[in-house]
């Protein structure tokens, strides 16, 4: 998730760096002392290693991963606001263990007035609704029969009870639900449906039971859906169809495979121009927007039929106020896919939704080149009413958006595609492998789109203009009562949500790749951690692990510092001198750490000829204690030492970087 909450926070959070900013300017740091024994004491990782999980981050050679397969059939109902479904689940159980017992997700129970996001978040909430009513719940036998099956529904999780375990190592059930929910309004940005001044767009998501993660980390995840801890999935292939009224167009997650039943010839030969084109093909042009001539039916219903193959989660919209283009992606090895644009007439302008196809089409081809191949057949924009939210394949963004927020909004969603719908970590748990993840390679995309058009990205889109994010953290880092990056997504309250899972671990990998490895070694590490782990489910110390080992640098003190803890950094120049008090021999340089955060960090040496020289200061010199010595060669007069000279870390007190000898 991305926007929705930020915007009603969007000033809360600002406030707070503001607040923070303006204590600075009266108040110095207060120092809490520096101890490399603590700093540099051996990390325990939060997960252990096992055959499971190897010590190098990777996939360990028992490691396996339960399978959810998945038949749907959706009945929209816009009249009445509603959805009816059909679904079968083949669930396939990899574990080691007999499973008696299956827990599906019923995330349309937040709605509810009892739900458990109600009572720790009410002002979240101001839509309500009887949530999933369950009308099947069976058990496909080996004949074919069907037998009803007990089942327990807990707030957002149901538990269904088997009368035979599903087998260790390969078995397989198979599960019939039949379903309704009443489609809640805007709250979320999941579920909803947002009126235009031509119809009411339908954003339809988290629409069917879902299978829990049944993992070698805890067996079954069944966090509650309290609404900011987000989706942990398993993975799988949909075959899924959704009928509609025939005026509608529905748009879906991967590739539809009937656009014969339910597309004009028209319609479908600019789709297949579109798939040969990079610039913008409409389909349906905004004129023809409602007009009969854009149905291949008048009257009655069509059903849209969708296959989207090795994914978690599939999503769609219905509207009659779709306009429609497409343009082809161009992906590595000379495949290819297709980035496509849905949209109502208020989003229509040349700074504005006429170019979403084109941002979407830009990002896709920048992520897929700098870190892993889009996947899948088909990458889709919908403009509906604005909460910024991701999914597999399709993206549900603001009708409103236009310029460098629609840009940004639609480079970060769809960006979601890497973080975690590939790598697929449990965002409920670990919001920050998610959305920390995905701002780290939207500032990369700003910097390669159209030349920089839309750079520079800081701190999300809610930093001050041309901010140093490295002085925006302080904010956080000073707070004493700011959370840590690894606590539970749920517990981060809205104050702290952006700052904590966005900015400060999206901070900390440009950190991991500009200072501390470099990009010739964060590069290819990162690279091989997302193939190792593509559509597999990454702990945070698998993570940890694999940086380490493929990135060739003990971590332990930037894991502790960083994530585990809010710790601050304050590096001060305190002394120079001359060997035998003979600038012609070199100087030494004495350096203090205040605080408890190091990071290797850059001394320039100024001299009084005018000249300058650099100098690199490893993390290591601070094993001894908080004093070190760096010898500088040389032989001339120096007239200032500075520490950090472009301020690429974050420094709680540049009053003290700089030193000049008398």
């Amino acid at each position: 998730m991305s926007r929705f909450p930020q915007r009603r926070l969007a000033g809360a959070v600002l406030g707070l760096l503001s607040f923070y900013g303006a204590a600075d300017a009266a108040a110095q740091t207060t120092s809490q002392g520096f101890d490399p024994r603590e700093t540099f004491a051996p990390y325990a990782m939060p997960q252990p290693v096992n055959s499971y999980r190897s010590g190098s981050g990777l996939p360990g050679p028992a490691y396996w991963q339960n399978r959810a397969d998945y038949q749907l059939h959706a009945w929209l109902d816009p009249a009445h606001n509603s959805l009816r479904g059909d679904e079968v689940i083949t669930y396939t159980n990899h574990s080691p263990d007999a499973l008696g017992s299956l827990w599906i997700k019923l995330e349309q129970n937040i709605y509810r007035h009892d739900s458990r996001s109600v009572m720790t978040a009410p002002r979240r909430h101001n839509e309500f609704t009887d949530g999933i009513q369950l009308s099947k719940v069976e058990l496909e036998l080996a004949d074919g029969r069907r037998q009803s099956l007990p089942y327990l529904v807990n707030d957002t999780r149901m538990r269904v009870d088997l009368p035979q375990a599903v087998a260790a190592h390969g078995g397989v059930v198979k599960l019939h639900l039949q379903y309704s929910y009443t489609i809640p309004g805007e709250w979320g940005g999941r579920t909803a449906h947002t009126a235009t001044k031509a119809g009411v767009i339908d954003e339809i998501a988290q629409w069917y039971p879902r299978m829990e993660v049944y993992d070698d980390l805890r067996g079954w995840d069944t966090l509650p859906y309290l609404g900011t801890g987000e989706f942990y999935l398993e993975y799988g292939d949909f075959d899924y169809q959704v009928t509609a009224p025939s005026d509608m167009i529905v748009a879906g997650s991967g590739e539809l495979v009937n656009p014969g039943d339910v597309l004009t010839s028209t319609e479908q030969s600019r789709l297949e121009q579109a798939r040969n084109s990079d610039k913008t093909v409409y389909i349906i042009r905004p004129d023809e927007v409602g007009k009969a001539s854009s149905r291949p039916k008048q009257g009655g219903e069509l059903t849209w039929h969708f296959k989207m193959q090795q994914t978690r989660d599939v999503v769609f919209a219905a509207s009659r106020s779709f306009i429609w283009d497409a343009a082809r992606i161009n992906l590595p090895d000379h495949k290819q896919a297709l980035a496509m644009s849905v949209y109502p007439a208020e989003a229509v302008g040349k700074d504005k939704w006429d170019r979403s196809t084109e941002y979407l089409k830009g990002a896709v081809e920048i992520f897929s080149k700098q870190w892993f191949p889009y996947p899948w057949p088909v990458a889709i924009n919908l403009a509906g009413h604005g909460a910024g939210m991701e999914y597999p394949g399709m993206v549900f963004d603001g009708f409103t958006d236009a310029g460098k927020e629609l840009f940004m909004i639609t480079t970060h969603e769809i960006g979601h595609t890497w973080f975690p719908m590939i790598v697929g970590s449990n965002e409920r748990r670990n919001g920050w492998m998610d959305e920390g993840f995905n701002t780290f390679i939207d500032i990369y995309a700003h910097e390669a789109f159209n030349h920089g058009e839309f750079a520079p990205k800081r701190d999300g889109e809610y930093a001050p203009k041309g901010g140093n994010p490295v002085e925006e953290i302080q904010g956080v880092l000073k707070d004493p009562l700011a959370p840590y990056i690894i606590d539970r997504a749920d517990m981060i309250t809205d104050a702290y949500r952006h700052p904590l899972t966005y900015f400060k671990p999206a901070l900390g990998l440009v950190l991991l790749r500009e200072q501390i490895l470099g990009r010739d070694r964060f590069d290819p590490a990162f690279r091989a951690y997302i193939r190792a782990w593509a559509f597999k489910h990454p702990s945070p110390s698998d993570f940890f692990r694999f940086m380490e080992s493929a990135g060739g640098e003990d971590l332990s003190w930037f894991w502790r510092g960083w994530y585990e803890h809010n710790w601050n950094l304050d590096f001060a120049v305190t002394a120079v001198s001359y060997p035998h008090g003979k600038p012609e021999q070199g100087a030494l340089v004495t350096i203090s750490s205040l605080d408890k955060l190091v990071l290797p960090t850059t001394l320039q040496v100024d001299y009084v000829d005018g000249s300058t020289q650099r100098v690199a200061v490893p993390v290591e010199v601070w094993l001894a204690g908080g004093t070190a010595t760096v010898p500088v060669e040389g032989s001339k007069a120096i007239r200032k030492v500075t520490i950090d000279p472009d301020q690429q870390i974050p420094d709680a007190n540049r009053g003290n970087n700089s030193f000049v000898p008398h």
